[in-house]
């Protein structure tokens, strides 16, 4: 196992800045998402710590080892892709085994090595199968038992589930996440999926555009986004926005439609000024006395859940609603909203505002 430390990293091609100033810390041990839209870097920050794009500038330490000027196979790291990169004229034992035969062990400690691998990831029926005969997730396993048996420093995903079906993909992050679990290796993780997000990683690293945006447990991130990007790009469905004006007493927030929610006391210094409401879809729920009116557009029953879309003025609201709702499009309903877990941004910014009764938090910079 090993920490990694990404310190101001930079990566341009020709003009264009790809990564900007990145920052990252890896504890030993720690499983780590980079999570971001296509297109946000996370891949090319990947690469970098892979070895497999060179550096701009800034420096990447693995073990304590700035690794900049070192070759893939000398950072001791291996990497997992998601079009799974196995050899179609090997068998999976041979695949398994191929890197600890180019690293020239014995035949008894490969044929060890694969074992364990093979028995950890349920691959032991299927070692004298060759890639053609398996299934993707068969072939997602074989691909990480080839990185086991390496018993590497750190792992590398690089959105290995993104070939598999939905079912499949729940059930593989559940064996990566076990695994990792089990193995104490210290893991870097790349998807652009949320949800993989939130439920495999210790840590998240919310990437845009090149730049990092937020560092945080999963939920910290989720209860307390540092803007409207991480807000709408974490949690599904996405935050509400609601464009609003919080009143002189700062006790109320009233919407463009004229109708206004008490917010309680409000974020320290915002009282009077323009604000984005924010709300998740889960905290608003049916009020027929005292919620905000809105015009039902669209009802959408998922048997547990019903999921909703009404309009109060220009405003869409999304709700999540534990109850089966029996409303109808057009019609118009109450919504309240749980102040207790609203947000407030900066409408210019994007930026959040302050707690309630305290000074606003600091962008994040460094993940520790």
């Amino acid at each position: 196992m090993a920490s990694v430390e990404i310190r101001d990293v930079r990566k341009s091609f020709g003009s264009v800045s790809a990564i900007q100033g990145v920052s990252v810390d890896i504890a030993d041990g720690e499983f780590v998402v980079l999570v971001g839209p296509s297109g946000c870097g996370k891949s090319t920050l990947l690469r970098m710590v892979a070895g497999l794009e060179t550096i701009t500038s800034g420096e990447i330490a693995i073990d304590g080892q700035v690794v900049n000027k070192l070759e893939p196979k000398e950072r001791d790291i291996a990497m997992v892709f998601q079009n799974y990169a196995l050899y179609p004229q090997m068998t999976v034992a041979q695949n398994l085994g191929f890197a600890l035969e180019l690293a020239r062990l014995g035949k008894d400690e490969i044929k060890r090595k694969v074992a364990a691998a093979a028995a950890s990831l349920g691959l032991e029926p299927l070692l004298g199968r060759y890639p053609r005969q398996l299934s993707g997730g068969q072939r997602q396993r074989v691909a990480m038992g080839r990185a086991i048996v390496r018993d590497p420093k750190v792992f590398l995903f690089d959105e290995p589930l993104s070939n598999l079906d939905a079912k499949l993909r729940v059930q593989v992050r559940g064996e990566i996440k076990e695994l990792q679990r089990r193995l104490k290796t210290t893991t870097l993780y790349v998807t652009h999926d949320q949800v993989e997000a939130m439920t495999m990683g210790d840590k998240i690293v919310v990437l845009n555009g090149g730049r990092v945006e937020q560092v945080g447990a999963p939920l910290d991130l989720y209860d307390r986004p540092a803007n409207t990007f991480v807000a709408t790009f974490l949690g599904s469905p996405a935050m509400n926005l609601i464009e609003g004006t919080i009143d002189s007493e700062g006790t109320r927030v009233r919407f463009a439609s004229g109708h206004s929610a008490s917010v309680g006391p409000s974020p320290a210094g915002s009282a009077g000024r323009r604000v984005l409401f924010g709300v998740r879809p889960e905290n608003i729920w049916v009020d027929p006395e005292a919620g905000v009116p809105c015009v039902v557009s669209l009802v959408e029953p998922t048997g547990s859940e019903t999921h909703l879309i009404a309009h109060a003025g220009q405003a869409e609201i999304v709700a999540v609603l534990k109850e089966r709702l029996r409303v109808h499009e057009g019609e118009t309903i109450r919504l309240s909203f749980d102040i207790a877990h609203a947000h407030f941004f900066d409408p210019d910014s994007g930026g959040r505002l302050g707690v309630r009764g305290g000074p606003a938090p600091e962008r994040p910079g460094r993940a520790a």
